[in-house]
């Protein structure tokens, strides 16, 4: 049984308190949060104790691992910490907001030998992985031309928008890990266009919540992303990738399969109410594939290299949005010599 302490009660901790909770291979023992009140809850929820402290938390002789779920701006704090104890650790994008910052993170964390996986979740969709699967596989040929979409039913407060990061950052940058994922190579240049459509209030904020992000490959193939914020329909996520011989989809997914009909009509289901309701099951699965990893003594199947990479292009892509130009991507030499 791996020992856990999960670092954050709020929604999405409460998300991972769960599956921590379910999972058989899981001693899901300490919650905390700067929130007493919130850790306290969460943890009788879920059978674990509320811890007084971070150094109750990162204590290598009760704990074995940390899931990361705490504001963005501890995240590589918590990191380090983990670090140093020698504790495995598990962590919501971003490493931290500062590129510079995460890549000094992911030198000290690398260093130390401890396993550490960030939480690009949706790599754990089935119908993703399949995807991947088959175009890795060849069947489709050389990749020539991806379209990614990731298109949110309703626009978040704007007290999240202020933190976010911005859209790129916050929404876009997962499909620029799937992207990366898919193709098996790393974007050398992006150009953002987009505009505060759903929204004009986040304009104060230099963001946006309707963006088209396209990247160029290496060897010449185009990847686009749609990035919606409001929709009016549901939640809308898929993926096209087309090579020299064929095309594989990961479709849009409905909440079911009903079809009622009725004179000349025929009415189905809608799409997802949220983006939770449609990728809830991948952050059970990315769990899962960190605990396998860990009792398996192999490398976590996400690194914090990855996000590293994926962020790289996401501080690209706002270079971009802002100068009105295509921009490069650039990438660390350190994160090189860490990938080999």
């Amino acid at each position: 049984m791996q020992r856990f302490a999960l670092l954050g009660a709020g929604f999405i901790g409460s998300v991972h308190a769960a599956n921590l909770a379910a999972h058989p291979g899981i001693d899901f023992a300490l919650v905390y949060d700067v929130d007493p009140a919130r850790a306290a809850a969460v943890a009788a929820r879920h059978g674990a104790r509320p811890a007084a402290s971070l150094d109750e938390v990162f204590d290598p002789r009760s704990i074995d691992a940390v899931l990361i779920a705490s504001s963005t701006d501890t995240h590589s704090e918590h990191l380090r910490r983990a670090a140093d104890a020698g504790i495995a650790a598990f962590v919501e994008k971003p490493i931290d907001l500062d590129l510079a910052a995460a890549r000094e993170t992911v030198d000290h964390v690398v260093r130390s030998g401890i396993p550490a996986m960030v939480d690009f979740n949706r790599r754990f969709d089935r119908d993703h992985a399949e995807l991947r699967r088959l175009v890795t596989e060849g069947v489709v040929g050389g990749v020539e031309l991806v379209q990614l979409t990731s298109r949110g039913p309703a626009s978040p407060p704007l007290d999240y928008v202020r933190v976010s990061g911005g859209q790129l950052r916050d929404q876009t940058v997962h499909f620029f890990d799937l992207a990366r994922w898919i193709t098996g190579e790393d974007p050398v240049e992006v150009y953002v266009a987009g505009s505060a459509l759903a929204d004009p209030r986040i304009d104060q904020f230099g963001d946006v919540d309707t963006s088209i992000a396209t990247l160029r490959l290496p060897g010449g193939a185009l990847v686009q992303i749609d990035s919606v914020r409001r929709t009016g329909y549901g939640y809308d996520e898929r993926i096209e990738v087309m090579g020299a011989t064929g095309l594989v989809e990961s479709r849009r997914q409905r909440s079911g399969n009903v079809v009622r009909y009725g004179g000349a009509e025929a009415t189905g289901d809608g799409l997802h109410a949220g983006w939770f309701e449609r990728v809830q099951p991948t952050y059970a699965a990315a769990l899962g594939a960190f605990v396998k990893a860990l009792d398996e003594g192999t490398a976590p199947p996400v690194t914090l290299e990855d996000g590293l990479r994926a962020q790289a292009v996401a501080e690209a892509a706002t270079r971009s949005l802002r100068s009105g130009r295509a921009e490069h991507v650039e990438y660390a030499a350190s994160l090189d010599a860490l990938a080999r």
